[in-house]
């Protein structure tokens, strides 16, 4: 910090300049810590699973159903507590831009879930009402929806038998909400009653997409899911049983590998941010030549010049690094008010701060290390030659 004027003096030499600098380094981690809600947002779900659940689903595909007739047998395996079951339906409202999060789900869903929040008077009449459907708080009020409304929502695979095609309606019976912050994005299903689904299905009845189990003990876990995976053993229906953050990570990679996606993006961004950066230092130093040459007359070392280098170097990226992530820390609440709920992107956590800081020093030494060697190596009798 002693020196902390000179370095500060030389990044501004040229304003200018430095301004682009500062604003394509901003841009950078922009991009950055959007990427990173977005990577966060998509496994959210699986980090805040219970420890004491657990996902059964076809050994071979998540989207290959099980036979109905599996569910009391692991419901007697040894150690589970609970069994119910759900199906992905998919499907959008009015028009393919409104996709929705629509599931059917079987008894004891909410006593497996009780993070979702139901009132007695809507799980009543939820249980009464063949076509009701519970909405998320976050859903309702994205489309206005009430309770007494019909919705009509056009799936994506599943014919109904009554419609004839894929159309499906539902009868709006009451709304929930999760318990925590960090779970909003559940409030974006709408949940309706499995057994509708079930006989209205033009596709055939008898099946579950998976199943999840509540088992007595979480330390058995591993033992309760090798019993549940032997049931079916060497038939046509093997199944998997794993963590519920598990099932979810597999569920989200159906679009492709969102770590790997955003890994790649990174890398190309922060490439070219060396790239771009390197040849800035590299034209600042040149400019300086005479200026360093001035400065170890007057006494600095050349590990003294060569810190003061570095210094500007990582001073410059982590400026406009914290500038870019303090903008994000901005944003994300922002975008996620503006969809109405529909994208529910986390705030800047600790880890995305971390591994930020953790980048911008890296590419700050990374950008410095050519000039400030140049600059340790300069000879002052050249230097002030002009050589």
């Amino acid at each position: 910090m002693k020196y902390f004027h000179l370095v500060w003096a030389a990044l501004f030499r040229r304003k200018t300049r430095t301004l682009l600098t500062l604003l394509s380094v901003l841009a950078a981690f922009v991009l950055f810590g959007l990427l990173d809600g977005v990577r966060v947002a998509f496994t959210a779900g699986s980090e805040a699973a219970g420890v004491d659940r657990m996902i059964v689903s076809s050994r071979f595909s998540i989207i290959q159903p099980l036979p109905q007739s599996l569910i009391p047998r692991v419901q007697a395996t040894p150690g589970v507590k609970t069994v119910t079951w759900a199906n992905w339906f998919g499907g959008y409202y009015k028009e393919p831009k409104n996709q929705g999060f629509n599931i059917a789900i079987g008894p004891d869903y909410f006593k497996v879930y009780p993070e979702l929040v139901v009132s007695d008077e809507a799980r009543q009449s939820f249980e009464r009402t063949r076509t009701g459907a519970l909405l998320g708080e976050t859903l309702a009020k994205r489309f206005g929806w009430k309770v007494g409304d019909k919705v009509v929502v056009t799936g994506a695979i599943f014919p109904n038998k009554a419609s004839g095609d894929t159309t499906w309606t539902f009868d709006v019976v009451g709304t929930f909400s999760v318990r925590e912050e960090k779970l909003r994005g559940m409030e974006q299903q709408l949940l309706f009653r499995w057994d509708y689904f079930d006989e209205a299905n033009g596709y055939g009845s008898g099946t579950v997409g998976w199943m999840i189990t509540q088992v007595e003990d979480p330390n058995r876990s591993d033992d309760v899911a090798k019993a549940i995976d032997a049931l079916s053993a060497n038939s046509d229906h093997e199944t998997k049983t794993q963590t519920e953050q598990a099932f979810n990570l597999s569920f989200a990679k159906q679009l492709g590998d969102i770590g790997l996606m955003v890994s790649a993006i990174m890398g190309a961004v922060f490439f070219t941010l060396l790239l771009l950066t390197g040849n800035t230092m590299a034209q600042a130093v040149r400019e300086r030549i005479p200026e360093l040459a001035t400065l170890k007359t007057m006494g600095f070392s050349d590990r003294s010049v060569l810190g003061l280098v570095f210094a500007e170097a990582v001073l410059l990226i982590v400026l406009g690094g914290v500038l870019g992530l303090g903008l994000v820390a901005i944003l994300l609440p922002a975008l996620s008010a503006m969809s109405g709920g529909m994208l529910q992107l986390p705030p800047v956590g600790a880890r995305t701060w971390g591994v930020g800081l953790a980048v911008m020093v890296l590419i700050g030494l990374l950008v410095g290390v050519l000039p400030a060697l140049r600059a340790m190596r300069l000879k002052i009798v050249d230097a002030l030659a002009g050589r």
